[in-house]
């Protein structure tokens, strides 16, 4: 089979079949654009059948050289692990290349997250104006620390799923699984102020959240906007709307909050993602040992 066709039904079953998030199927679709197009440049392969481990191998040194990080690598290889497995459920290839290939190995990274005594400076964003735009970008930080909940899954909000006289939203995950979020007092009030200002602005969309324009938001202005208010406040290198969420499971899990509890608020699909989180926490706990202990 050719690889382009390769390419193509493998999108298409992503998109239609599995129905993976939009964010996935694009970052299978960039590293399939730079594998394939190495695959014809350096070895003038044009069929499926003909990719081989050392072929792999080969694109898996170049990218190294060029500095991609062994995270990034990893995730390439992930991709290309379910690419060459669907090929061979449909019987296009016998064999895997990619069985051969070994992953390089990669320090753990834990997760960045905002110190508890200065949350709360950061969710107050202050504005001389109380306009409906400050209340909804407000919105969006509470919601994502409150709740901990990912950036596609804020964006996906509908004002239906959230239910203040239970104390609770709705939130759909990753492969349309849902969960329910309890909320406290707090933001069920900020949710409240929220939907009043939003009605006298007269947006009627399904969604929660929306832009000045009263449309939907997109994950990109989440991003934008998330992004901005941590650079006013902090000096962390990682400034993305998932800091909030490592924000919300470690405050937790520092508050004595079992472990699965926070695996069924994250969504996580299993313990192992969420058991990241102890490795923050036990830092901490080094760290406050070392300040307390007469010999630290």
């Amino acid at each position: 089979m050719n690889i382009e066709t390769a390419q193509t039904i493998y999108i298409d079953y992503l998109k239609f079949e599995k129905k993976a998030s939009p964010h996935t199927v694009a970052a299978y679709e960039t590293d399939l654009g730079q594998f394939f197009p190495f695959v014809k440049a350096d070895f003038d392969i044009e069929n499926l059948e003909e990719i081989s481990h050392q072929v792999i191998r080969s694109w898996l040194v170049q990218l190294m050289g060029d500095g991609i990080s062994p995270r990034s690598v990893n995730r390439k290889i992930t991709c290309l692990q379910s690419f060459f497995k669907y090929h061979i459920r449909l019987g296009n290839i016998i064999q895997n290349p990619i069985q051969k290939v070994q992953r390089p190995k990669q320090g753990k990274k834990l997760p960045v997250f905002i110190d508890e005594q200065n949350i709360n400076d950061f969710l107050n964003i202050k504005s001389e104006e109380n306009d409906f735009a400050t209340q909804r970008d407000q919105m969006i930080l509470l919601l994502l620390y409150h709740c901990g909940i990912r950036r596609a899954e804020l964006v996906g909000l509908k004002a239906a799923d959230v239910d203040l006289l239970r104390g609770q939203i709705k939130v759909l995950g990753k492969r349309n699984k849902e969960r329910i979020i309890p909320i406290l007092k707090e933001l069920q009030e900020a949710i409240k102020e929220y939907i009043i200002a939003k009605k006298e602005k007269s947006y009627d969309n399904a969604e929660l959240l929306c832009s000045d324009k009263g449309v939907a938001l997109s994950t990109g202005m989440v991003y934008t906007k998330v992004k901005f208010f941590l650079s006013q406040f902090t000096t962390l290198q990682k400034r993305s709307p998932h800091v909030l969420r490592h924000t919300f499971a470690t405050h937790m899990l520092n508050h004595g909050a079992d472990l699965n509890a926070i695996k069924e608020l994250l969504g996580h699909a299993n313990l192992a993602a969420t058991q990241v989180y102890t490795h923050n926490s036990f830092e901490r706990l080094k760290l406050q040992h070392k300040q307390a202990h007469p010999k630290g």
